[in-house]
């Protein structure tokens, strides 16, 4: 409950700093308690730790999913058409100690008025010291799937704070830099432009650049760490870059990477059939290429079509 208080504090202080490297210290350190905060039951979760009982993990599990149902059996409920409210409410999203709720007014701060009423309401089911607090708004708000969403992030009714993304190739770091760049453009061109045109346009021109070889190597280097000896029999399944060392180490064992922090290699594929941990070329060899780098499942491309069909059919 004192860790929690003092998150609490913290995101207060971060929300009231003006200061970007204050805030960005207020924001490491509510980062910091929430992470002691889950350890205080995470621990008993791990099996090969000091302190195992499964029971209790799964039991504040348990406990959280069934919160999540009530909350939303709640929420839906009360804010409704019959009770006086402009729609009715419908929780779109539910993930481990919150919802996401469509409350179906036009504007931010209704929307606002109405989480931290609703807040308030559903706190009143649950005993202390449990609670439920208005985190924020998104509008517009983009949810592909289970963990994977963007939009622009509300925490005052005049002006939105960022644009805010979970889950998706822009905070992922297992893409080349190329598709980072393309998925944040485009979320940009949906989101703030309100534009699923140009964000079509701006893919295909980076997708026509790609196929002519246009594009800088170092936008499509991707690095990945060797956690084990670079023997794809130590892997239980095939990985690109685990691949692409075994090659180098039969082709010059003085110059194969070793157990380290990340191989840089780039994908490259003529054909869909091709298996992708045969097509990875390490960086410095598919920069000396003269052909057309090309993605047997082009990640260039697929992220950002994902984007602008879900923009093209709101939910």
């Amino acid at each position: 409950e004192e860790l929690l208080a003092a998150r609490t504090v913290a995101k207060r202080d971060m929300k009231a700093a003006t200061d970007p490297m204050v805030r960005a210290v207020q924001n490491g350190r509510q980062l910091a308690l929430k992470v002691s905060a889950n350890s205080v039951y995470g621990f008993t979760g791990a099996t090969v730790g000091q302190l195992p009982c499964l029971a209790i993990s799964s039991t504040v599990t348990a406990y959280g999913r069934d919160m999540i149902h009530m909350t939303k059996e709640a929420v839906e409920r009360i804010y409704t058409r019959a009770n006086g409210f402009p729609a009715d409410a419908v929780v779109v999203y539910g993930d481990t100690d919150s919802v996401m709720v469509k409350f179906g007014v036009p504007d931010v701060p209704t929307s606002m008025e109405l989480g931290h009423q609703a807040a308030e309401e559903v706190t009143k089911l649950f005993p202390s010291p449990v609670r439920l607090e208005f985190e924020k708004v998104y509008s517009p708000y983009l949810l592909m799937n289970k963990k994977r969403y963007a939009g622009l992030y509300w925490t005052r009714p005049d002006k939105w704070d960022k644009l805010d993304a979970k889950g998706i190739e822009t905070v992922r770091r297992d893409n080349c830099a190329l598709v980072r760049r393309v998925v944040e453009t485009v979320l940009r061109k949906i989101l703030i432009e309100k534009s699923v045109e140009g964000a079509i346009a701006y893919t295909k021109e980076v997708i026509a650049d790609l196929l002519q070889n246009k594009l800088d190597i170092s936008l499509l280097v991707i690095t990945k760490a060797l956690g084990k000896a670079a023997n794809s029999a130590d892997y239980k399944a095939k990985q690109a870059h685990v691949e692409l060392a075994e090659r180098m180490r039969k082709r010059d064992p003085g110059s194969a990477p070793v157990v380290s922090p990340g191989a840089a290699w780039a994908s490259a594929c003529a054909a869909r059939s091709r298996r992708s941990q045969r097509c990875a070329w390490a960086a410095r060899s598919a920069a000396a290429r003269s052909d057309p780098l090309r993605a047997a499942d082009p990640s260039a491309a697929g992220p950002p079509a994902r984007c602008e069909e879900r923009a093209a059919r709101p939910r």
